[in-house]
């Protein structure tokens, strides 16, 4: 099954780190983060998870959840945990799955068939409140996730929703936007009364209102 975006984020139940979850009711009204990790006890993921546990608190400030995912079974998880909080000096704050039997690896197509297929690949989805596939990341298994650019590409992406923009290169929140070729002059008149610098046609600068 190949996961495209703007489809709807398949549903599941499966085990985790902290009990059952019915993964649509469990997002209720919230973003979500699911990213695979290729296995328990191995370098570079314990670095991975540690560092989306840190940032639990810029998660929560964009009403983002976030969930894990390997195929190793929960035992396995919860000893894991114990490594990442000696190594790294953070616990976890947030679920892992336990996808022993590969339900939701073969759900969200992350295992490869041409790689080893007893592991997951290195994989990241952002879902929005409506249950739609709003970005997929795929990593090799040596380079880990930069986390600051999945947020920078949340904040892009509720940008988008809230004010009907785009964001252009490097964009960070705060920075101008880009008004999409798609509204007409006219229609921006409305949607921005503030103006906007027109450098062609098709690319109109705007300052959004702060916050």
């Amino acid at each position: 099954m190949t996961i495209m975006l703007g489809q709807t984020a398949p549903d599941f139940t499966q085990e985790s780190s902290r009990g059952k979850i019915e993964f649509h009711k469990w997002l209720g009204d919230s973003w979500g983060i699911l990213f695979s990790h290729p296995k328990d006890y191995t370098p570079v993921c314990t670095t991975e998870l540690a560092q989306a546990a840190r940032l639990m608190p810029e998660w929560e400030k964009r009403n983002v959840k976030v969930i894990g995912l390997s195929v190793d079974s929960g035992e396995n998880h919860a000893g894991w945990e114990k490594d990442i909080e000696e190594t790294q000096g953070q616990c976890l704050n947030f679920p892992v799955l336990a996808d022993e039997d590969k339900t939701v690896s073969h759900l969200y197509n992350m295992v490869h068939p041409e790689c080893d297929p007893t592991i997951t690949v290195r994989t990241v989805f952002v879902i929005d409140p409506n249950k739609k596939i709003r970005l997929t990341m795929t990593y090799p298994p040596s380079a880990g996730r930069n986390f600051q650019e999945i947020l920078r590409v949340v904040d892009s992406l509720q940008t988008s929703d809230k004010f009907h923009v785009a964001t252009p290169v490097n964009w960070e929140k705060g920075q101008p936007a880009i008004i999409p070729p798609s509204i007409s002059n006219e229609k921006a008149k409305t949607m921005f009364p503030q103006g906007w610098k027109e450098l062609k046609p098709y690319l109109r600068i705007v300052d959004l209102p702060e916050g």
